[in-house]
């Protein structure tokens, strides 16, 4: 085990993980790409029909003032508009957020170019928070999706349509919205370059207050993840109202209203909100060799059960890794992995890139052993990166850059460090123990003749026990946690050292 005394980080750094779901669940579905499964995808008379339709849609311009717990923290703006045979789509969000009483400001801004059928051509997406900056632009030529992170190029098999998430309501909207249907989507999010399903039920009609007058409306169920949201479509085919993932609401307003009136008072603190309590407190975790406790309120598609984890009728017991020494059958087993992913470049966990490899080669001797690799990576990383909650998309070049950043930068940091030094590494998320509570987290597991939790962020290899594996894979696997947030309970029923 690294011999690194640590005090117990703030729940802030080890937590900013729930701002990161925060936009990506409630601009994921608002802001990002949608792909039809198989049995939604038009017909292409359905498409010559969306086409005829889609010619009577204006010109359009939305506001929306967006809230948490009924105070405002941002706003949207929406721009709709015919333009050379197709459409031009644009949407411009500002929020400012608590994390553990710092005030993060972020600006994400979405440009869309679309077919006469409203799919997509190409976009464009700019996010922005008060240290970092984040930009990514696409392209669709037949069934490929090109994407461009600075000068890294990506590409991407689709298989079928792509819609701008706003452009699938108006689209959803002129096809006609029935009663007690459901569409599913396939959401691919620029943020983490990943997609997962949306499922969308129109369950009834109501009317709102809105601007000032009372509007006969479309309330449409939106299950992302296993998270519920719901959405209030109007006459024009607009969004005019929202509400879902952790007290999130968005309300249509004019635009004077929509730049006026942004509470100069905190928010209450989302980490705080999803953070699950502990029945017992627990003294020097990393001190830990086995924690055993009862769990409720999570999903089957989880990954609880593995490794260092086993869960059987709600009850999970963690034991702390031993080290193994490298051998035969560890370099057979290494040689498989290498061919993996689990040792590629990825558009976030840039292990091929000269910077990445350099600070590599300064780090480590080619004579050094996997876990000695492993501990003088992690050691640099916890020393070197200052740890401060960062509004951003985790970005392995831009954290070695900045030398700053929360869990999430952490992680992809050290998962292409340890690619780069031949080493195949993942990123798990979960919930890791601090001051009295779980709170949400990422960290890594690196293959050391097995997998091995380590946690830069806190300077240990292995992790200890109180860090709970949801899910394990690529950035994008965070996703799977929204649909958990919030219902989870823990017990613990026993702790050794």
């Amino acid at each position: 085990m690294m011999k690194i005394r640590i005090k117990r980080l703030k729940p802030g750094l080890i937590a900013a993980i729930l701002c990161g779901l925060l936009f990506v669940f409630l601009f994921g579905i608002r802001l990002d790409f949608f792909q039809k499964e198989t049995h939604s995808i038009p017909s292409p008379l359905d498409a010559v029909k969306i086409s005829e339709k889609a010619e009577k849609i204006s010109e359009k311009e939305r506001w929306m003032n967006i809230f948490h717990q009924d105070r405002k923290i941002g706003y949207a703006h929406r721009c709709f508009k015919p333009e050379n045979n197709g459409y031009c789509l644009s949407e411009s969000v500002y929020m400012r957020i608590n994390t553990l009483g710092t005030i993060e400001d972020i600006y994400i801004q979405t440009k869309g170019k679309l077919h006469s059928d409203l799919t997509l051509a190409s976009f464009a997406f700019d996010l922005r928070s008060n240290i970092f900056h984040f930009k990514c632009r696409g392209k669709v030529e037949g069934k490929i999706l090109t994407i461009f992170v600075g000068k890294q190029k990506s590409e991407i098999s689709i298989g079928k349509e792509l819609y701008l998430a706003d452009a699938v309501m108006d689209a959803a909207w002129i096809s006609g919205l029935e009663p007690d249907k459901t569409e599913t989507f396939l959401v691919f999010d620029p943020t983490i370059m990943g997609q997962r399903p949306v499922h969308v039920t129109m369950v009834g009609r109501e009317t709102l207050n809105i601007m000032g007058r009372r509007q006969n409306t479309k309330r449409v169920s939106i299950d992302f993840m296993g998270a519920s949201h719901t959405a209030w479509i109007g006459e024009d085919g607009s969004v005019v109202q929202e509400e879902g993932f952790m007290g999130i609401k968005l309300k249509r307003v004019s635009r004077n209203e929509a730049l006026s009136d942004l509470s100069v008072v905190p928010s209450q603190d989302l980490t705080e909100m999803a953070s699950v309590a502990s029945n017992v407190p627990i003294d020097r975790p990393d001190e830990l060799t086995m924690l055993c406790l009862k769990m409720t309120g999570i999903k089957e598609n989880l990954f609880l059960d593995g490794g260092r984890q086993t869960f059987e009728n709600g009850i999970l017991t963690i034991c702390k890794e031993d080290i193994p020494e490298p051998s035969d059958i560890y370099a057979s087993e290494k040689e498989s992995l290498i061919k993996s992913r689990l040792q590629e470049p990825t558009p976030f966990i840039q292990c091929d890139h000269p910077k990445i490899r350099k600070k590599v080669s300064e780090l480590i001797s080619t004579d050094d052993l996997p876990p000695a690799k492993a501990r003088k990576l992690i050691a640099w990383i916890y020393k070197n990166i200052e740890k401060r909650p960062v509004l951003s998309v985790p970005n392995a070049l831009e954290t070695l850059e900045n030398r700053m950043g929360d869990c999430n930068e952490h992680a992809v940091l050290l998962a292409a460090l340890a690619r780069a030094a031949g080493i195949p590494a993942q990123i798990e998320a979960g919930l890791v123990y601090a001051k009295g509570r779980f709170y949400y987290h990422a960290w890594n597991v690196l293959y050391l003749g097995k997998w091995i939790t380590a946690d830069s962020l806190m300077g240990q290899l292995p992790a200890d026990v109180t860090h709970i594996r949801l899910v394990r894979g690529e950035p994008d696997c965070q996703m799977d946690l929204i649909g958990v947030i919030g219902k989870v309970k823990l017990e613990i029923l026993e702790q050794s050292r």
